[in-house]
């Protein structure tokens, strides 16, 4: 074989020259044989030259190796398929010099395999031309062995870069065509379009992968049955939609619904289906080819915006016809090239008549907004550089001028090396849905504000889910999450003591779908006991119950001072009771009796548990010999706007005895023309006390009891009226309050202005009442801290400065500079100044004037305070019988305000007294230790 190969590397020439040789060495061979030889020669060299051109054509060539020596013979053609001259002399190094250094190592091993097991090869690689160059070989030996058993191979090699060349054409032209695909599945995807083929003769319809999904289906192969797609199709729908489809048929006319469609879990998509029919030469229709779009988000998009824009609906119908149409545009960015191509709709979206060829992406950036064109293709940059999706919103100009707002998004395509050279992408028109979006984010907004203000939050329950608003949470002591809490976490914050109720009525609620408004108790995380008023109201539409919307507002403060109220209440009629007098409110113009306590019934001997009784009942127990008396005492009161006192008075009790009875009456004037309210005593055991001198004493001591617990019917009314005062006031801040959020917009500075008033009388209320409880209450010092006096002083005055400029009187302080701080309750101290100077401003309301108020530390160091006034003065002989209960020198004064003056600055351990000024009014003075700690 190795002689063979040896022969195979001669040229033709060379053989025949060594033919002629062995002819000259053998001249005595006859000529025949030498006509022989020749034409053997000659054809020997035509086979060569066959075999020659058959390698040069297919670019094939021979080679042998000599496993042992390496030795490598090869044919002309392997020489030039190497890329080596014919004098070079072939080794395995220089062969291994020109292999692609990516198959260097494979060819190695495949090398070392075949000296080691005598395989026969089949391998294709590559080599590395020294001018660049990359070759593509396709090399088959076989193994066999010499006369001397040595291992040696025989192979062809053959040059196949125009077939690799070829099949990695045919590639790409396959890779193109599965992009092209792949795009159009994309975007189908991303728009929520499919595709069908629906086969009229055979009734079957063929659907792509993303109709199967639209419909809630697996992608599956071959076609589906007409009657199954009849079934999806929501039954209110199916006619008219199976009914258009056999007007196009009919018609020719392209085929487009709306309809819904029912998915396997029940599920209901609407989408929008456009369809063409295609018909044989002789006009029959064989065959139909459409879309089917998810427009299920979009119609709710336009549910929404229609709720939005209502009022707007018939002036407004373009922009109407927008909210219900989504445009959605796609288009394919050559990172290479760097330009763009637009789908129709996208050009529409930009303004423009669509066309064909691509635009370069210089024009593109020109019709992005000026202020966003940075920022977009910021985006494009940072998606490119990371291989993620780029995805923005931001504004582009019409030819017209028109500004539009585009939401895009974008994902890139890669090579096989990983480099990304097109991005693909849709486009979307959402500049009416961002208008709406921004309208309702203010609504929220506005409604969010309301109710922090207004400390009331808004839920709602149904079928979907549960709802709580932020300021719900807030109430509740949690703060906000994405998901309401169930049933059960919320029955964990009800008062364990309510739990068992609230559940029953959450039950009913269920059950019966049926509201209810009700006062609840909650606990916070925190401990907190709070109180909460929740309303709820079923929802039902075109009468379907759909769920229930509510509100819960914290009414802590206004249940606490409704519970204090109460007491108060019951503490006052059993006082009533106790001293057997009885308290009313009527109107001396309408006759009207707007409230009868029980023990003023019972005065006239009517039964308070029979109901209601008239004002008529009353008036016609009186003795006749005193009606005209007392008739006169009332009309005069009313004409003259005035109190009334009436001493004595009898009236026929129903028992049949004559009765006593004493009434005073006081002026509400802050109620109607001709209200009144006061009190009735009986006090027909002091007239027999009178004619029976031997008990004296003792019914002067009974009557000082009735005294007192008069005065303490007369502190409850007082009190009641401080409370009526900041509760109204709170009422007209309310209504306010809904006043000013009722505007559109609603004018929140105004409303918080007025909740701040509301917050104000509320506390001022709670505060009255704590104050005066604990002042009142036998071993229950009042809470005292830190005051500072001039702070007090000051915020009294700003308090009482309307007041006192309605009056025409300017307030005056001389405050010391060593007024000290001191150890005081703060609302103590306020109702002392208040009392004092709403005295001396009463003293001045009629002719004006000055009110001064001076604060010094004496010798002593005690606390001074001196309040002055300008007005008519005090008669000397009643400076100290001022302080006295019920003594009053004003016709509305109830004489309470200095005998509480007195009483709180003497808990302190101090001293109150008046003294008349040389020229004109009085002056008030109290003491009070700068570190007193005596208890109320």
């Amino acid at each position: 074989m190795h002689n063979r190969l040896r022969e195979d590397r001669k040229k033709p020439s060379e053989q025949l020259a060594d033919l002629n040789g062995q002819g000259a060495e053998q001249g005595h061979v006859p000529d025949k044989e030498n006509e022989d030889l020749k034409t053997a020669q000659e054809e020997l060299q035509r086979r060569w030259q066959y075999l020659a051109e058959a390698q040069r054509l297919s670019h094939s060539g021979t080679f042998g190796w000599k496993v042992n020596s390496g030795e490598l013979l090869w044919s002309d053609e392997t020489y030039r398929i190497l890329g080596f001259s014919r004098e070079t002399n072939p080794t395995l190094d220089l062969v291994f010099d020109r292999i692609h250094p990516e198959d260097l190592d494979h060819m190695r091993e495949v090398k070392d395999r075949a000296a080691q097991n005598g395989m026969d090869l089949d391998v294709e690689h590559r080599i590395l031309l020294p001018d660049g160059a990359v070759k593509y070989l396709h090399a088959v030996a076989h193994a066999g062995r010499d006369s001397s058993g040595n291992l040696e191979y025989m192979g062809v090699v053959t040059d196949i870069t125009e077939r690799k060349r070829d099949e990695e054409e045919r590639q790409a032209l396959s890779r193109n065509l599965q992009e092209s695909k792949a795009r159009l599945e994309e975007a189908q995807r991303i728009a929520h379009l499919g595709h069908y083929y629906w086969d009229l003769v055979a009734n079957r319809v063929t659907w792509s992968d993303e109709l199967y999904r639209i419909y809630g289906l697996t992608p599956q192969e071959g076609p589906v049955d007409m009657a199954t797609v009849r079934e999806m199709i929501h039954p209110d729908d199916r006619d008219h939609v199976f009914w258009v489809a056999e007007e196009a048929v009919r018609n020719g006319t392209p085929a487009e619904t709306e309809h819904r469609v029912v998915r396997p879990g029940g599920e209901v998509r609407t989408v929008q289906g456009l369809g063409t029919v295609k018909r044989d030469a002789s006009g029959r229709a064989y065959e139909m080819f459409g879309t089917v779009q998810d427009i299920t988000e979009r119609k709710r998009g336009e549910e929404e915006l229609q709720v939005l824009y209502r009022d707007l609906q018939e002036s407004k119908a373009s922009l109407d016809e927008a909210q219900r149409v989504a445009h959605i545009g796609s288009w394919v960015w050559d990172l290479e090239k760097n330009h763009v191509t637009y789908s129709d709709e996208y050009y529409r979206i930009f303004g423009l008549v669509p066309r064909k060829d691509p635009i370069d992406i210089a024009t593109v950036r020109e019709m992005i907004h000026p202020d966003d064109r940075e920022y977009v293709f910021q985006t494009a940059e940072v998606a490119i550089r990371s291989g993620e999706r780029a995805e923005c919103e931001h504004r582009i100009l019409r030819p017209n001028g028109e500004i539009r707002i585009v939401h895009s998004r974008g994902d890139l395509k890669k090579d096989a090396s990983g480099r990304p050279y097109q991005m693909f992408g849709v486009s979307q028109d959402i500049t009416d849905r961002t208008r709406a979006e921004g309208a309702l984010k203010r609504s929220q907004f506005y409604l969010s504000e309301g109710e922090r203000i207004a400390h009331i939050g808004s839920w709602a329950f149904n079928e979907s889910g549960h709802y709580w608003s932020d300021e719900l949470y807030k109430i509740h002591g949690l703060e906000p999450q994405s998901e309401a809490p169930t049933v059960e976490q919320y029955l964990a914050l009800i008062h364990p003591q309510d739990r068992a109720s609230m559940a029953e009525t959450i039950k009913i609620m269920q059950e019966r779908h049926r509201g209810h408004d009700l006062i609840e108790r909650i606990i916070r995380p925190d401990g907190q006991l709070r109180y909460v008023r929740a309303v709820a109201v079923p929802v039902v539409e075109e009468g379907v119950f759909k769920g229930f919307i509510g509100t819960t507002m914290d009414v802590t403060e206004q249940e606490l001072l409704t519970q204090e109220l109460r007491r108060e209440q019951a503490y006052l009629t059993d006082a009533q009771s106790m001293a057997h007098i009885g308290s009313w409110a009527f109107n001396l113009v309408t006759h009207e009796l707007l409230h009868s306590s029980d023990e003023n019934a019972r005065l006239y001997g009517f039964d308070p548990r029979q109901g209601p009784i008239s004002a008529e009942r009353f008036f016609n127990t009186q003795h006749s010999e005193d009606a005209p008396y007392v008739n006169a005492a009332l009309e005069r009161a009313v004409r003259e706007g005035t109190d009334f006192y009436l001493d004595q008075y009898r009236i026929h009790h129903t028992d049949g005895s004559i009765r006593f009875l004493r009434a005073i009456g006081h002026r509400n004037p802050s109620g109607e023309p001709g209200e009144y309210v006061g009190v009735t005593m009986d006090i027909t055991e002091r007239k027999r006390a009178e004619e029976e001198r031997e008990t004296l004493r003792q019914l002067e001591a009974e009557l000082a009891h009735i005294n007192r617990v008069n005065m303490m019917g007369e502190l409850a009314a007082a009190l009641a009226h401080e409370i009526k005062q900041p509760i109204a006031a709170s009422i007209t801040s309310a209504n306010a309050l809904l006043h000013w959020l009722a505007h559109d917009p609603p004018d929140l500075e105004r409303a918080r202005a007025t909740a701040a008033r509301i917050e104000q009388d509320a506390n001022r209320a709670a505060d009255v009442i704590s104050s005066l409880q604990s002042f009142y209450r036998t071993g229950t010092p009042a809470e005292r801290q830190i005051v500072d006096v001039k702070e007090t002083i000051g915020e009294m005055t700003g308090l009482l400065r309307g007041e006192a400029d309605r009056h025409s009187i300017k307030i005056h302080t001389e405050l010391g500079a060593d007024t000290p701080n001191i150890q005081a309750n703060r609302v103590q101290l306020q109702q002392v100044f208040m009392n004092l100077m709403l005295n001396a401003i009463e003293a001045m309301k009629d002719t004006g004037g000055i009110l001064t108020i001076r604060s010094r530390m004496n010798p002593e160091g005690r606390l001074i305070v001196s309040i002055s006034d300008t007005g008519i003065g005090l008669p000397a002989q009643s400076t100290e019988q001022i302080f006295d209960p019920f003594h009053t020198t004003k016709p509305q004064g109830t004489g309470m305000g200095l005998t509480i003056t007195r009483s709180i600055v003497e808990s302190y351990g101090g001293r109150v007294w008046a003294t008349v000024n040389e020229r004109a009014g009085a002056t008030f003075h109290f003491v009070l230790p700068s570190d007193t700690e005596a208890s109320v």
